[in-house]
């Protein structure tokens, strides 16, 4: 057995480096759209492609980027994409008109999805056993703190530079942070990885794959991401063809695995990994019920209590501490408890938004901010104990010569489930309005748990199949317990 990378932490710290900055733009841009219809006189529909047009490219490109990560090698791929993302995020905050800054946010999207893939790649070449628990946890209090600090960063910013040009600092804000994480990659991570040495990308990246899933993924997110800013009409015929165009992808990829060729996606990640098929479904349908609770949130909170952009982060800051606090936490727990743990994070989560739900009908407006403090905390540190205790699970049986393709396909899930999730939380919520803000957050957090109802019973099979499969595999007349 080869010794473990020395610098294994050092290269871990520059990964969640490059994750927080991803994931902390995605909070931030939020907060800066009405600075950025002041500074540019945008329209509704180009602030709204501002940020959907960045998750639509994210989705697009994570499979593709796992798959060229698993090909070229972590390392070059990881500095390809984060100088991408740096130099995008540059034309971001100095586009001088909206469509020049649409299509910024398009390349930066892009640059981020080829980006993530190789985060969760890193962390299973260099990590095993409970010490990828622990990094996956680390990734996981990352996502929480990136999210927590978002809407509040975000508003010292555009207090400090003002409506007209503050938003340009939201997006110059990568640049620095970008530049540093850089310099330390060249530094920390692997130069040579031998599995991998020689190899080049002729004969090993499946084009017709690539097309055939991305005209897939995108007619599936393109009319949610249509619907959202208006009116989608033909859009939703463009997404009849998605089956069609999965059915042809899942048939291409059957076939060049069968004439010994080298797939986008080898599919039987789904029939051989174990628990990869039944992870990457809970990630789904998890992100389905988590992803627009904070958008609602906001709209809640700054429509219906007229709070401000930064007391509006701040309001919600005990939901996204506890999950970055718990994260870090349950990658301790998950290698000794496994589905357990995620088990045990979905039902805190449901009872914390089941609070939050309650308690906003029964509290005066005025007393709802201090109200919500403690449920929230209790809902964070459920989410907490799902999204990286559930990668971990997830990727824990999967080769590392497919590990970013594996990672990309698991951050597909979960970006079709964060886009499918936002548009019916927000349709329920602006469809609710008319009975009062509190009534319209009440059915709108109820309808979240439904999801996370799905997600916790797809958890406790997965957790009773690997007791079975523990049982059966336990020596005859043994009295271990299988835990």
């Amino acid at each position: 057995m080869s010794e473990p990378d020395p610098r294994r932490w050092k290269a871990l710290a520059v990964s969640l480096a490059a994750g927080f900055m991803s994931l902390l733009d995605v909070s931030i841009v939020n907060v800066a759209l009405p600075s950025v219809q002041n500074g540019l006189g945008a329209s509704a529909g180009s602030v709204q492609w501002i940020v959907s047009g960045y998750a639509l490219t994210f989705g697009l490109s994570l499979v593709a980027g796992g798959r060229l990560g698993d090909v070229l090698g972590r390392r070059v791929m990881f500095l390809i994409a984060l100088t991408a993302f740096v130099l995008t995020s540059a034309l971001a905050g100095a586009a001088p008109n909206e469509t020049l800054l649409i299509g910024a946010r398009l390349l930066q999207g892009l640059a981020a999805g080829l980006l993530t893939p190789q985060n969760s790649g890193l962390i299973q070449d260099l990590f095993t056993g409970p010490e990828r628990g622990r990094a996956f946890g680390l990734l996981g209090a990352t996502i929480g703190i990136s999210t927590a600090t978002g809407p509040v960063l975000g508003g010292l910013i555009l207090a400090a530079f003002g409506d007209e040009t503050g938003w340009r600092w939201v997006f110059y804000v990568n640049v620095p942070v970008g530049a540093l994480a850089i310099a330390l990659a060249l530094r920390w991570l692997p130069k040579r990885d031998p599995a991998r040495r020689g190899v080049g990308l002729r004969g090993q990246i499946d084009h017709v794959g690539a097309l055939l899933l991305g005209v897939a993924v995108l007619g599936v997110l393109l009319p949610i991401v249509e619907t959202e800013s208006g009116p989608s009409g033909w859009l939703w015929l463009f997404a009849v063809l998605t089956p069609v165009f999965g059915l042809l992808f899942v048939w291409w990829e059957r076939r060049l695995t069968a004439r010994g060729g080298k797939p986008l996606l080898d599919l039987r990640l789904f029939t051989e990994v174990s628990g990869y098929s039944s992870g990457l479904l809970l990630g789904s349908v998890y992100f389905c019920g988590f992803a627009g609770i904070f958008l609602v949130m906001s709209l809640f909170l700054q429509n219906g209590l007229h709070y401000t952009p930064l007391q509006s982060g701040l309001a919600v800051t005990p939901f996204a501490l506890g999950s970055s606090i718990m994260a870090a936490v349950a990658g301790r727990l998950v290698s000794r408890l496994g589905r357990k743990v995620t088990v045990a994070g979905l039902s805190l989560i449901m009872i914390g938004l089941a609070a939050v739900a309650v308690v906003v009908r029964l509290v005066p407006q005025d007393a709802i901010g201090g109200a919500i403090a403690i449920p929230l905390l209790l809902a964070g540190i459920g989410g907490g104990a799902v999204i990286s205790p559930n990668t971990t699970l997830t990727l824990e049986c999967v080769p590392n010569s497919i590990a970013g393709v594996a990672g990309g396909a698991l951050q597909t899930g979960q970006r079709i489930g964060t886009a499918i999730g936002t548009a019916v939380l927000a349709t329920v919520f602006y469809d609710g309005v008319a009975g009062g803000f509190p009534a319209a957050l009440s059915t709108t957090l109820w309808c979240a748990i439904g999801f996370m109802l799905v997600a916790i019973v797809i958890a406790v099979y997965e957790l009773r199949r690997v007791g079975v499969v523990r049982a059966e595999a336990r020596p005859a007349g043994s009295d271990v317990d299988a835990g």
